[in-house]
Formats: structure tokens, C-alpha cells, sequence
């Protein structure tokens, strides 16, 4: 850990307004990659607004925004590609007067990258204070903090309140006591302070704070989180999730406590960005946002009272429970146009053995009638889990191919990686079968692409070699989209049409394909 001088800031300084940088790295993925989710950094801006509002001045360096058309090959890593800019043009465009330099890292996969790139920003500001925050910070703080020595601290948990609390006691010389933040001493010693509780009035934090010109890299782009259109706007309507699925790491990050917003709060929002960005569309990031029916249906008979004439989408994976069909009909009718849906698994071994609590009889009852609704619906399924068997992975792979025939038009599978922060990570640990090294982090990088499938990532199945997963998996996913295109012939057209206008895409596939066809390839590696 680089000590701070106790005469870093002048009198000025102290308790007064400080620069605040706010920086993501650029999206790192195998070479080739279609499943690249360049979206907007929700997360940061959220931050960004919490800190805008308690006086201090911020600024979101995005390295993946700053060059969304462009990807560059890994030079320490061949294999491997960034979408944006190399890090030392984003160390570059981290603002000289910055006090405080914030680093987001969500996933794992990404933390060789950052790693290197909070070197070399420490190399830069020698003085400022470097700050961590995200899952991967929170589920490996101890070993973030060695194996990064640049770094200083680490934000635990639901960053807004607790980052500001930091920044506050830093600038008034001692932050050693703050809740919610783990650091080194100058003697090595780990200081881990505990985590804050939730933020339980989630309607008295601030909206994102989205700089000028941010939002509009990704549209002019056709950047987007799941489906596109002209205009996507990201969008939270709760925080965290009341389930604890082994293989999830947001109980670690938000616990399981669950937090809807006010109905009132969030409308507001959406009519904010209609009237200011003329969006089009708007996308749920949530991790689950409807549990309950009572708020499902009152938060659609509002926009449909509002008429505001846009579209909508639920891109990452959603329950069944409250999907009925009183509640679908009303989804399509107020402007849903995408939905996923997360059984993960087509076996009910694997089922409870990773703690999902779902029925697939209700499940695919739920998925039958948006089909029919005319909803464009997506199932995410995980095979290779420790645990399976070749018979559960079967079971998996023909759950798929059912939910196809029935009209499912996406159906993708993943292969598990053991996350840090999942139970299933902790108990590999302990037994021994995942070592914390920059080679396991970059396996965690998804491999899709130039049928990279012949050079698959580790696995931490025993009973099916890692070939024979990606193999299955790639598979399966072509026989799938051949079902549906086979059985659908207007979705051919209608993909064609997407394709080539660019102007929107009504799968995840369609937005992929746009984004491979339209990026740059970068002679330069990054490094």
C-alpha cells in the first residue's frame, strides 16, 4: 500500500470539494468474441451522482466508451482482445487534478487488466488516493490489496455512502476508521472494517449521473446491453436479491436483502430521460426486479397510464413466479419486447444442488405463454457445474432444445466458472482445486468466437473434459437457433433486416452481430 503524506492537500483542500475520477477499464474477451456486453456503466453513475450530490466535483473515465468501435490485441496475452482504448491512453484521460481515483470491477475476469492498469495509474499519481470497488473487490479484498500494491483501499459492498465516507475522512487526514473499507498498514497488516448496512431508503439516493455526451457514444454506436434500438436507456428498479444461488456472488456484494423502489421515483426517472434524451427504450439491469405482483402490475399500470410510447426489455434474467398470464399481457402491452429468463439448469439434481429455487413446471408454463403474447424470450442455462454428471449436462442440453421447439428464440449456455464470492468458489478453495493466480483469472474470460471451443477455458467438472463441454455447448447453441430460424422463417428475414440496417436488433445474437461487423480490428496491443 503507497502511504499518503499527511501534508498532501493544502488548507484548501481539507474538508472542501475534491476531483473525484471514477474509471473503468476496457472490456477485455477472448479474440473473436460476439459476447461482448458493451453497455453503460450504471454502477459508476449511480456513484457519480451520490458524490455530485454531497458537493464533491466527479468525472467517469470509461476506457471501453472512449473507443467503442475499436478492438486491440493483448500482447501479454495472446488470445485475448480489449474493446476501447489501450490503458495508457486512459491513464492519459484521468484528469490531472483528480484527488481521488476510483477503479469498478464487477467480474473477476477483469482483474489482470485492471491490476495493470492501476499500476500504471499509480505510476502517474503517486500521491492520490486509489480506490476499489465492485464484487471482485469485495470477495477478494485481502488478495486484491497484495496482489495490487498500488492500491489503497477497498470499498466493500453498496459503494455510494461508504466511498463518500471515505473520501471525506481521507481528506481530513485519517480514514482508518471507516466502515465498510479494508486496507493494508504501512507494517503489511490487513485492516478489514466490517461492511455498512444496505442502504435500506434506496429512494434518497440519487439518480445516475450521466456526463454529457456519455449516453450518446453508445447509441450513435449501437451499443447496448441486450437488445438495441435507437435509444437504450439502462435502468434499476430494485437492489440486490433475496435468493443465495451458490454460484452467484451478489449475496456477498448486496447480502440478500432486497429493496424495491418507490413506483412514484422510478416513473419520474423514466419520463426524466424521455424528456431530456428522447430515448426509445429502456432496459431493467436488475438482477430480479419482479418478485412481487402487487408492484409488477402497479409499475405497469403506470406507464401504461403515463403512454410514453416506449419500448422495454429485461435483458438480464428474471423469475417466473409472478409471470403469469395477467401479468404478461400487461408487460407486451405497455411496451415489453424482451424478457429472459434464468432457470440455469435443466436437471433438478443441479437444481438443488446450487440452491435454485425455482419450478420448472411453472417455469416453462410462464415461458408458453409469453411465446404466445409475442414476446422474444431468452432462457440462460449453465452446464458443468462440479457437481454434474454427463447425464445431468444431457438433461441440460435437452431442456434447451425443448424450450426452442416451443418457441424460445435465444437459448444460450454457459459454462461455470467458479466465481469469487459464490459458495460453490469457497468450497473448491478449501478443497484445494482453485488457485487464485493471474492464469485462473483469465480463464474466467468467456470464450466465444473463431470456434475458440477447441481451446476451451478450465473447467472444475471431473466427469466431462473440457473440450467435451465446449463442444456440447457450441453445439447445442447452433442446433438451437437452427430450431428456431427452421421453425420460424420470418425471424430469418427479420434478422437480415436488422443486420443490415444497424438500426436496431430484436435478439442478443442480432446485437452481437452487429457489434463484430462494425468494430475496427487495432494492429496495436494494448500495453
Amino acid at each position: 500500500m503507497v502511504k499518503i503524506p499527511d501534508n498532501h492537500f493544502n488548507g484548501s483542500k481539507l474538508a472542501g470539494k475534491l476531483n473525484v475520477a471514477l474509471v473503468r477499464a476496457p472490456l477485455i474477451s477472448r479474440e473473436g468474441s460476439l459476447n461482448n456486453e458493451a453497455s453503460p456503466a450504471i454502477g459508476l453513475a449511480y456513484i457519480a451522482g451520490y458524490l455530485l450530490k454531497k458537493g464533491h466535483n466527479v468525472e467517469i473515465v470509461d476506457g471501453t466508451a472512449a473507443d467503442l468501435g475499436t478492438v486491440r490485441p493483448l500482447k501479454e496475452y495472446p488470445g485475448f482482445q480489449i474493446q476501447g482504448i489501450d490503458l495508457d491512453e486512459l491513464v492519459e484521460l484521468i484528469p490531472a487534478d483528480a484527488d481521488v481515483i476510483g477503479f469498478s470491477s464487477m467480474f473477476s475476469c477483469e482483474w489482470v487488466l485492471l491490476k495493470d492498469l492501476i499500476t500504471r495509474v499509480r505510476n502517474r499519481f503517486p500521491h492520490q488516493l486509489l480506490v476499489g470497488g465492485g464484487e471482485h473487490f469485495t470477495a477478494l479484498s485481502e488478495y486484491s490489496l497484495r496482489d495490487c500494491p498500488a492500491l489503497d483501499v477497498i470499498v466493500k459492498g453498496e459503494g455510494e455512502h461508504t466511498l463518500f465516507e471515505l473520501i471525506e475522512a481521507w481528506s481530513a487526514g485519517d480514514h482508518s476508521e471507516v466502515g465498510g473499507i479494508c486496507y493494508l498498514d504501512a507494517d503489511g497488516k490487513l485492516h478489514d472494517n466490517g461492511g455498512l448496512p444496505r442502504i435500506r431508503e434506496i429512494d434518497s439516493i440519487p439518480w445516475p449521473h450521466w456526463p454529457e455526451g456519455y449516453l450518446e457514444r453508445f447509441w450513435e454506436a449501437g451499443k447496448s446491453y441486450g437488445i438495441s434500438s435507437e435509444r437504450d436507456m439502462p435502468m434499476l428498479g430494485s437492489r440486490g436479491c433475496p435468493y443465495k444461488c451458490k454460484f452467484c456472488s451478489s449475496p456477498q456484494m448486496w447480502t440478500t436483502s432486497y429493496v424495491l423502489r418507490d413506483i412514484d421515483d422510478l416513473i419520474a426517472e423514466i419520463k426524466h430521460y424521455r424528456e431530456k434524451y428522447q430515448i426509445t427504450s429502456f432496459q431493467f439491469y436488475d438482477l430480479t426486479v419482479f418478485t412481487k405482483k402487487s408492484w409488477t402490475l402497479e409499475f405497469c399500470r403506470r406507464l401504461k397510464q403515463e403512454d410514453l410510447q416506449l419500448a422495454w426489455s429485461l435483458p438480464s434474467g428474471t423469475r417466473s413466479e409472478v409471470l403469469d398470464e395477467e401479468v404478461l399481457t400487461l408487460l407486451r402491452d405497455t411496451g415489453c419486447r424482451y424478457m429472459a429468463y434464468a432457470p440455469e439448469s435443466g436437471s433438478p439434481r443441479s437444481l438443488k444442488m446450487i440452491d435454485k429455487k425455482v419450478d420448472l413446471g411453472r417455469m416453462i408454463a410462464s415461458l408458453k405463454v409469453a411465446v404466445r403474447l409475442g414476446l422474444i424470450v431468452r432462457t440462460n442455462l449453465i452446464i458443468g457445474f462440479p457437481h454434474e454428471t454427463r447425464g445431468d449436462v444431457l438433461r441440460t442440453l435437452w431442456f434447451g432444445l425443448r424450450m426452442a421447439a416451443l418457441g424460445v428464440e435465444e437459448v444460450p449456455f454457459f459454462i461455470f466458472s467458479s466465481y469469487p464470492g459464490t459458495d460453490i468458489f469457497k468450497q473448491l478453495q478449501s478443497e484445494g482445486k482453485v488457485s487464485l493466480n493471474d492464469a485462473y483469472f483469465m480463464s474466467l474470460v468467456s470464450f466465444n468466437g473463431k470456434f475458440n471451443f477447441l481451446k476451451p477455458q478450465g473447467t472444475s467438472n471431473p466427469n466431462m473434459t473440457n473440450f467435451e463441454l465446449a463442444a456440447v455447448r457450441v453445439s447445442f447453441m447452433l442446433l438451437n437457433y437452427f430450431v428456431g430460424y427452421a421453425t420460424h422463417p420470418s425471424r430469418v428475414l427479420r434478422t437480415i433486416r436488422n443486420l443490415i440496417s444497424g438500426e436496431q436488433s430484436s435478439t442478443v445474437l442480432e446485437n452481437r452481430l452487429q457489434d463484430a461487423l462494425g468494430r475496427k480490428r487495432h494492429p496495436v496491443s494494448a500495453g
